[in-house]
């Protein structure tokens, strides 16, 4: 049968590639794997990553046209391909410049997932910090301290956090009340998040041209819907006017927010499934019943 043939021929020329694959074949085949894995984390933490989904599905149209022999779209296609490459690399200018940047840098590889379970741990955003985050937003509402937070999920903020001032501290309700606080060198700006800590403030964020936001709302609301519009991050604004508390996310804002809604969507927008606060409580719990059951015998 011709289909048997077929098959025989194949692995034939399997067997003669093989006999002629060495060690360093082997070893080019790792570089590549690994430049090609590197390549798709980098991705994975910029806006870049967006752009891969539009080129994919770009590809796949291109692939539906060239099957169906749409000769004039195949024609287009050929000529604006060689100044869309250019375009790429201007758009993405700053991302490759952090690339290179961490390219040189002695811990690029933890950056790629090599690092250690225990500091990945660490860098959890966790409910402690969901529930740090409201209390100092509630409390500078309550006095209309405005604020500006900028929590960071799986794009990077690097670029932003280069305009601020690095701070590198514990989430907590007095270190954020205290940077924002009226006439402090630091209250000026935004304050980015990334995982348990607070990385930099005072940092600039671009302000969005979204002619559907209310005009009533100032630059800070702007800033905080301009970064959710260009990245995935979670945006929290506390008005200076009002003392009203918003989130901005995937361009849209959420006004009027009050604590248990504003805990609610924390948790909903980065996918915290509240196990860890379950269990917080059912320790808790247990730790209130035995105490009772203590005071009892006593």
């Amino acid at each position: 049968m011709q289909w048997v043939e077929t098959v025989n021929e194949y692995l034939k020329d399997v067997r003669t590639y093989a006999n002629t694959v060495d060690l360093f074949d082997v070893f080019e085949i790792l570089i590549i794997a690994f430049l090609v894995y590197y390549i798709l984390a980098w991705m994975k933490t910029t806006r870049s990553w967006r752009m891969l989904k539009g080129v994919i599905v770009i590809g796949v149209f291109l692939l539906v046209v060239n099957v169906m022999k749409m000769d004039n779209i195949i024609w287009i296609t050929q000529n604006v391909l060689s100044f869309a490459v250019i375009a790429i690399i201007i758009v993405l200018q700053p991302e490759l410049r952090q690339a290179l940047e961490e390219l040189g840098e002695k811990n690029f590889l933890p950056s790629i997932g090599f690092s250690g379970a225990g500091n990945k741990k660490e860098d959890i955003f966790s409910e402690k910090s969901v529930n740090e985050i409201t209390k100092a937003c509630v409390e500078m509402g309550k006095v209309k301290t405005g604020a500006l937070i900028v929590i960071e999920r799986t794009e990077s903020l690097k670029d932003y956090e280069r305009t601020g001032i690095e701070v590198d501290g514990i989430i907590t309700s007095q270190l954020l009340i205290n940077i924002f606080e009226h006439n402090t060198p630091l209250h000026d700006g935004a304050v980015i998040v990334r995982g348990n800590r607070v990385t930099c403030a005072t940092c600039y964020l671009p302000l969005s041209d979204n002619l559907g936001l209310s005009k009533e709302l100032g630059t800070r609301h702007r800033a905080g819907v301009g970064v959710s519009e260009v990245t995935d991050s979670l945006t929290l604004i506390v008005s200076e006017e009002t003392g009203g508390i918003s989130i901005a996310y995937e361009g849209e804002l959420m006004r009027h927010l009050d604590a248990e809604t504003l805990k609610e969507k924390m948790r909903q927008i980065m996918n915290m499934n509240g196990e860890e606060d379950a269990k917080g409580r059912h320790r808790r719990k247990g730790k209130g019943k035995t105490k009772g059951e203590k005071e009892t015998a006593e």
